[in-house]
């Protein structure tokens, strides 16, 4: 089993679950919010690797300057006018 990457805690009362996805982890924001009126909250200690690859190819502002331009993640502006 993966490791847990998302924490959901609730600051007005002692709810506290780790999960390895997000969608289990806004399932449970959702049903402590309706269940309690709490509103929950979640830290997210890692991403899926295809995600992290994402972003680190795509770089910190998306700018052709800051991309990883051999990525097949990234696409240049004169291959979308073909």
């Amino acid at each position: 089993m993966d490791s847990a990457r998302v924490t959901v805690d609730c600051e007005s009362c002692a709810f506290t679950e780790t999960f390895t996805s997000l969608r289990r982890a806004r399932t449970a924001i959702e049903d402590h919010r309706r269940t309690h009126g709490h509103d929950a909250d979640w830290s997210i200690d890692r991403l899926s690797a295809g995600v992290e690859r994402a972003g680190a190819d795509a770089g910190v502002c998306g700018r052709p300057e800051c991309t990883t331009s051999d990525s097949p993640l990234v696409r240049d502006r004169l291959d979308d006018a073909e």
